[in-house]
């Protein structure tokens, strides 16, 4: 998931987590394994070890080669005090200590959402997963509720690794503000999705509710889409070629850095009205830059959010509409869901997360 400038949820974990981690701990040597050819920008401190590993692993066939047969001749041969997977995948050859963090259970509750072959090989391997790992860590209280009754792993061994967000999120003033609306939408003010353009992720019903807000807009909104393309996108056209107000739905792909964090903050609110997440990074960044959220009321988003958003059911549309309409209209609830956004978000960072991971990490060589 190192991959320079494709960094997404799980990547952004492994990165600020390990960085922290490794310079935290000079005595402990770590090896870095990675599929393809890396960048020193990943190699955090003198005490990380780049190894690559063959075949890369971007197809099902070749998960099972890479984890499978590679990984577990490689670590069978080490014999690493453990081995930490940030992305959950782990080599059921391997019989000494493992530690995965899964970061949420999508494929069990939403096969529908990926490739069949993906979603026949996480259906066939993360219960071995489960029953291989050590201990598994996890982004959130609902997740690891959720991993103990799916797989029946005790409780007690889930440990919860809170995400936490980048400190580039912070708020703008408004000329500031002013220029970036004049810059991405002609002035006019907008909501604003940061994720993956993906089925879970429920973008279709966020534009039907867009289309249905702006028909009674006097300020006439724009919605500014950031994310790249993933499977089942193309139900995402099919909507966005049915829209009334498609010309006024910016799709910019992939942002980063301060072009990213001036988008985030300039906006009216953050829609993240997910089918499920795990975490749902988007919506403390969003609060770090003082804007409202409007997020689902299922999963762990309730968890992340507290009182600091408004809630809405993803299947409903007139519920997305009716959280936009307040956010819009009313001032004084705008500025309570910043206020609260404020303190809502001091309780993540990457500190904290590479603080609770090393932890998990050490319970698991200890015991």
């Amino acid at each position: 998931m190192l991959i320079p400038g494709k960094l997404e949820g799980i990547g952004w974990f492994a990165c600020q987590s390990l960085e922290r981690i490794v310079r935290a701990h000079p005595e402990v040597d770590f090896y870095f394994l990675f599929d393809r050819p890396y960048s020193n920008e990943f190699i955090f401190a003198p005490n990380v070890k780049p190894v690559r590993l063959f075949p890369p692993a971007r197809h099902p066939f070749l998960y099972y080669c890479y984890f499978e047969q590679t990984l577990g001749r490689y670590l069978n041969k080490t014999a690493p005090d453990l081995f930490l997977s940030p992305d959950g995948f782990l080599s059921t050859r391997y019989r000494g200590k493992q530690l995965p963090v899964f970061h949420d259970l999508n494929f069990i509750h939403f096969p529908h959402f990926l490739p069949l072959l993906t979603r026949n090989y996480y259906l066939h391997f993360f219960p071995k997963y489960a029953r291989t790992a050590s201990r598994i860590a996890t982004v959130s209280e609902f997740s690891k509720a959720d991993i103990a009754r799916t797989f029946s792993y005790p409780e007690d061994k889930v440990d919860v690794v809170y995400n936490g967000v980048n400190q580039v999120f912070s708020p703008v003033d408004e000329p500031e503000a002013r220029a970036a609306r004049q810059q991405f939408t002609g002035g006019r003010p907008y909501f604003v999705y940061i994720g993956s353009l993906h089925k879970r992720k429920n973008i279709g019903n966020m534009l039907r509710a867009f289309d249905a807000f702006r028909k009674d807009d006097p300020e006439q909104h724009k919605l500014v889409i950031i994310g790249a393309p993933m499977f089942g996108s193309g139900d995402i056209r099919k909507v966005f070629r049915s829209m009334e107000y498609k010309d006024d739905v910016l799709i910019l792909g992939r942002q980063y850095g301060d072009v990213l964090r001036t988008l985030v903050a300039s906006s009216r609110a953050l829609l993240l009205v997910s089918y499920f997440e795990g975490f749902g990074i988007p919506i403390i960044e969003a609060m770090q830059c003082d804007v409202p959220v409007i997020t689902s009321n299922v999963a762990s988003m309730p968890e992340v959010a507290g009182d600091a958003a408004l809630l809405a059911a993803p299947d409903s549309v007139d519920q997305i509409v009716e959280a936009m309409r307040r956010i819009v209209r009313d001032p004084g609830l705008r500025e309570s869901l910043i206020q609260k956004g404020r303190q809502q978000g001091l309780r993540f960072s990457w500190d904290k997360t590479a603080e609770r991971l090393w932890h998990s990490m050490e319970k698991c060589i200890s015991g």
